[in-house]
C-alpha cells in the first residue's frame, strides 16, 4: 500500500505545471505575478522563469513518479513539497497578502494554515511513496481507499476549489466581483482569532473608516494609545485571511485620507 499515494502526487504535480505555464502564458493585468509565490520572493524579469522554473520541476518528477522507481525523483518530490512548505511560511511572514501560486493564479488567495497544511501533507505522501515497490503507472491500475482517502484530505486542504466554485458562479476574478456587504466583512471580521487577539486594544468596537483595495476590504479602528490599528479582510472565500497593522499616531496624518480603487 506504500504506492496509493503516488497516483495523487503525480496528478497535483501535473496540474502545478499546467497552471503555472499558463498563468505566464496568459500574463494577466500588470504586477499579477508578483503577488504570487514563489515569484514574490523573485524581482524583476525574474518573476515569470521563477514560475516556469517551479513548473518545469514538477514536470520532471511527475514524468520520474510515473515511469520509473528510481530514489531520485521519490526523494526528490520530499525535498520539493518540504521546500514548498518553508517558502508558503515565508509567504506568510514577509508578504501576507501573496498567494502560494501552487496552481497558478487561481492559487491567488493569502497564504494560509489550509495551503500550508497541504503541503505538509504532501510532504508526508511524498515520504511514505519513497519505498513503494511499484511505479506511479502500475499505482495507478491498483485504486485503493487509502488513495481515496488521500484525494478527501487534499480536497479539505485546498482553498482553490472554492476559488474555483466562485468563478463558475460568477464569472470574474475576486478583484472584478461585487463583494459581500460591509456588514457581512465587518462580521467576518469580528469572527476571526485575529480580531479576538486584539479587539481589546481598540477603544471602540466600530471602525471610523473603511475601504476596499482589489480584494481586500480594510476597516480602521483606533487604539487605547490613538494609533491606527488596520484590519483587512480578504473577500473571497467561507473562512477569508484577515490581516492587521499598527500605524503609530505620528505616522498617520494621512490615513484618513483615501484615494479610491477601481474595481
Amino acid at each position: 500500500m506504500l504506492e496509493s499515494q503516488l497516483p495523487i502526487l503525480i496528478v497535483l504535480l501535473v496540474m502545478g505545471t499546467v497552471a503555472k505555464v499558463s498563468t505566464v502564458r496568459a500574463g494577466g493585468e500588470p504586477g499579477a505575478l508578483s503577488r504570487l509565490g514563489p515569484a514574490v520572493l523573485v524581482s524583476g524579469r525574474m518573476l515569470a522563469p521563477a514560475l516556469l522554473v517551479c513548473a518545469a520541476s514538477e514536470l520532471v518528477l511527475a514524468i520520474g513518479l510515473l515511469l520509473t522507481t528510481h530514489p531520485i525523483f521519490r526523494w526528490g518530490t520530499v525535498g520539493f513539497f518540504a521546500l514548498s512548505t518553508y517558502v508558503l511560511l515565508e509567504l506568510r511572514r514577509r508578504r501576507p497578502d501573496a498567494g502560494c501560486g501552487c496552481f497558478g493564479e487561481v492559487s491567488s488567495a493569502p497564504v494560509g494554515l489550509r495551503s500550508i497544511g497541504r503541503t505538509v501533507v504532501l510532504t508526508g505522501m511524498a515520504g511514505v511513496s519513497v519505498w513503494a515497490p511499484v511505479a506511479g503507472w502500475v499505482a495507478m491500475t491498483r485504486p485503493s481507499w487509502l488513495m481515496a482517502a488521500g484525494v478527501a484530505v487534499i480536497a479539505a486542504l485546498s482553498p482553490e476549489i472554492e476559488e474555483m466554485i466562485d468563478r463558475v458562479r460568477f464569472r470574474a476574478p475576486c478583484e472584478q466581483r461585487r463583494g459581500p456587504a460591509e456588514s457581512v466583512t465587518l462580521s467576518r471580521l469580528r469572527a476571526s482569532g485575529t480580531w479576538r487577539a486584539h479587539q481589546d486594544e481598540l477603544a471602540s468596537a466600530e471602525p471610523y473608516d473603511s475601504w476596499r483595495e482589489l480584494c481586500w476590504r480594510f476597516f480602521a479602528f483606533r487604539n487605547h494609545d490613538r494609533d491606527d490599528v488596520v484590519f483587512a479582510v480578504y473577500l473571497s472565500g467561507r473562512r477569508p485571511a484577515v490581516r492587521m497593522a499598527v500605524v503609530s499616531a505620528e505616522d498617520s496624518g494621512s490615513l484618513p485620507e483615501y484615494t479610491p480603487v477601481s474595481v
